[in-house]
């Protein structure tokens, strides 16, 4: 049970908010930054929005919400129950991501794409999408997550590639650089719902979902352990790193939604042991 109050720190990791007597919402627990992730509980049978979007709420009165790459500075948490209302503005922290410009390369490296190639980018995006939107009512989310793979931190979420002055799309996980092989784990408890070997993208793909929206996404992989509608649990063998799809080396890309936002995985992870 999360306590009533829980004392902001100066790291933002948990914070609370304290209301009159008999409070609507009891508790937000998570970072208040881009690409965080925030676990609420409020009081049983009461409704939850974000911003415009209607929250679900399991039965004990628990919530989960997440906060996209570049998520404008404010937003509101409303909560009502019969006659009661509360809003709370959540002030959210800007990051600054790693922008690396590349000018006077051919147009052909920059949108090479031919239409059949264009194609199948798109039917394997539509199966992913309904993968992340095939959510459970499982609460895994609230499990303290763990690394899923041991290696070398190679790319960070946010980071962003602009090829002769066009932004290309931001890196969204967090990168593991490892032999080909590697054992990966499941960062937390979870239903798979996708598994395929060889995206165009993203080679072997594999989705986990914890629960409410909130899944991970492992890709670049060299072989999948698990099948579809397998139940996993944390710390369980459930693929090895690879190269596969547009990979430039053997590592793990790691990935955290809450249905279409992507959030950062290390947000939610303790510190990384690197690896000599």
């Amino acid at each position: 049970m999360l306590k009533k109050l829980i004392l902001l720190t100066t790291l933002g990791l948990v914070f609370s908010l304290a209301q009159a007597q008999e409070p609507l919402l009891l508790s937000l627990k998570g970072d208040l930054t881009q690409g965080g992730l925030v676990v609420g509980q409020t009081v049983k049978g009461a409704k939850v929005t974000f911003d415009d979007t209607s929250l679900e709420v399991s039965p004990e009165g628990y919530f989960v919400f997440g906060f996209h790459r570049d998520m404008p500075e404010t937003a509101a948490l409303t909560v009502e129950k019969g006659d009661k209302k509360e809003v709370q503005k959540l002030f959210i922290r800007k990051r600054d991501y790693n922008i690396e410009r590349i000018d006077g390369l051919p147009p052909s490296k920059v949108n090479p794409m031919k239409p059949e190639v264009l194609k199948r980018i798109r039917e394997e995006g539509a199966l992913v999408a309904s993968a992340r939107k095939n959510s459970s009512r499982d609460m895994f989310f609230m499990q303290d997550f763990i690394w899923p793979a041991k290696g070398r931190l190679s790319g960070f979420y946010g980071s962003q590639r602009v090829l002769n002055g066009e932004p290309k799309r931001p890196h969204y996980g967090v990168d593991v650089a490892a032999p080909t092989g590697t054992e990966v784990v499941a960062p937390a408890d979870g239903t798979v719902r996708l598994a395929y070997d060889n995206m165009f993208y993203s080679g072997g793909t594999l989705i986990i979902d914890h629960g409410y929206g909130v899944s991970s996404t492992f890709i670049h992989l060299n072989s999948i352990d698990v099948e579809e509608g397998q139940k996993v649990k944390q710390g369980q063998r459930i693929a090895t790193i690879g190269e596969t799809g547009r990979a430039t080396g053997p590592h793990l890309d790691w990935r955290i939604n809450w249905y279409t936002s992507r959030l950062d995985p290390q947000l939610l992870v303790p510190p990384f042991e690197q690896e000599q």
